[in-house]
């Protein structure tokens, strides 16, 4: 799941090499921290939250898959 997040917020964002992308595991499943440079962080959010949605419904089907649950944070 980390490198799906990672793919697609390198496509999105002007600074692909400042995307950072770090897997938390803990009782309650997988916490995902995406990290991007600030003038970008609009990118990936995008327009109403529309971006930031689409890729946590991406990440929550394949945890589903898996038989786990995973949580996306843009810090």
């Amino acid at each position: 799941m980390k490198e799906l997040v990672e793919y697609i917020a390198k496509s999105i964002v002007n600074l692909p090499d400042e995307v950072v992308v770090t897997e938390e595991t803990d009782e309650q499943g997988i916490t995902l921290k995406l990290q991007v440079a600030d003038e970008d962080k609009g990118r990936v959010i995008g327009k109403q939250g529309r971006i930031a949605e689409a890729m946590r419904t991406l990440i929550r089907v394949k945890a589903a898959k898996a038989g786990t649950r995973a949580t996306l944070e843009i810090i």
